[in-house]
């Protein structure tokens, strides 16, 4: 995903000279986790450059460039540290286009790595996109595979409205050679694959059905997409396993056709279970497929506490429990 993400820029930059990309280290050393390697060189310090550590500055001055006619792809070097510019987006970036009638529009993308699976411990592991998914006026992604990163990056870099574009950090390399947890999370093959080059998109607007199936809808996004499937197969069950892709707006169409044709389903995230994306999801659906549930939607989320270091598998939704859930709704 690392070099999906690299190469996605790397394109935008290339056809469009309005397109820049900065933030803390991402200017000379590429970084830290190497999504921006090699564009300052490529593209000269004034499209690829290095900020001050102030996340609230990083946003104010990407909107003042989306204002001014460029395009900024703003990197906040985790997820966890978003929120001092969180009033930024919420007061200035997400109303810009509605307060102006259309006469400015925020074509903002603002790339940050989110989820645990690093052993990164309780300031580098959130999985915050519920918070955004509340906000009228951006659009929430977050990726699973590589393929679906760079063409969804695409994507949100054209567009002209304002994206929250998260990157898990546990998919940017694949799974971990040698992990000694590595088996409990079940990996599937879907966190690697060919990426075409030069320019493509992903719509923005559409889930994709990764595994097709008639006895269970399972929904998931980012990393728990490859726990979802991986728990599928172990279960030995027919079920549909739903990529949402995009959180805001999400394709209620496709979920909705899956669960009424399987009566069944289980949402899956990372992020702690209270007031999760989750929640939306099967309120939602109750509304659309009251009709069509053999059972109640079930939930496997993360915690509601802190992300530990020490304990990060007991707290990240692993196998056993998704197919818990699973044979919980098939047997209800």
């Amino acid at each position: 995903m690392i070099k999906a993400v690299n190469s996605a820029l790397d394109v935008l930059m290339e056809r469009d000279e309005a397109v820049c990309s900065f933030g803390e280290d991402a200017g000379y050393f590429g970084g830290v986790f190497g999504c921006t390697e090699g564009l300052q060189e490529k593209y000269g310090k004034t499209r690829a450059f290095d900020t001050p550590i102030n996340e609230a500055a990083i946003i104010a001055m990407a909107i003042g460039m989306a204002s001014n006619g460029l395009r900024p792809v703003a990197e906040i070097q985790f997820s966890d540290y978003i929120f001092p510019g969180f009033d930024q987006i919420v007061s200035e970036l997400s109303r810009i286009r509605y307060r102006t009638a259309g006469q400015f529009t925020m074509p903002v993308t603002i790339r940050t790595p989110c989820g645990g699976g690093i052993y990164g411990g309780q300031t580098h592991s959130m999985s915050p996109e519920a918070f955004f998914t509340h906000i009228p006026g951006i659009r929430v992604v977050m990726p699973s595979n590589p393929y679906d990163a760079k063409g969804l990056l695409i994507a949100a870099v054209e567009c002209d409205d304002p994206v929250i574009f998260f990157e898990p950090k546990r998919l940017y390399n694949g799974p971990f050679d040698g992990d000694p947890h590595k088996p409990a999370l079940a990996w599937s093959s879907h966190d690697k694959g060919e990426v075409p080059e030069g320019h493509y998109t992903v719509d923005l607007n559409k889930a994709k059905i990764v595994r097709a199936g008639s006895s269970c809808t399972v929904l998931a996004y980012g990393t728990m997409v490859h726990v979802a499937l991986a728990s599928v197969e172990a279960a030995g069950v027919d079920a549909e396993v739903i990529d949402l892709r995009t959180l805001l707006p999400y394709d209620m169409a496709t979920i909705a056709a899956s669960v009424n044709k399987t009566g069944r389903c289980v949402v899956l995230h990372e992020a702690p279970r209270t007031s999760g994306f989750g929640a939306e999801l099967i309120a939602q659906i109750q509304e659309d497929c009251f009709y069509a549930l053999e059972a109640p939607v079930a939930r496997v989320t993360g915690w509601d506490t802190p992300y530990p270091h020490a304990h990060e598998w007991a707290y990240f939704p692993g196998q056993e429990r998704v197919i818990r859930a699973i044979h919980q709704v098939l047997e209800g």
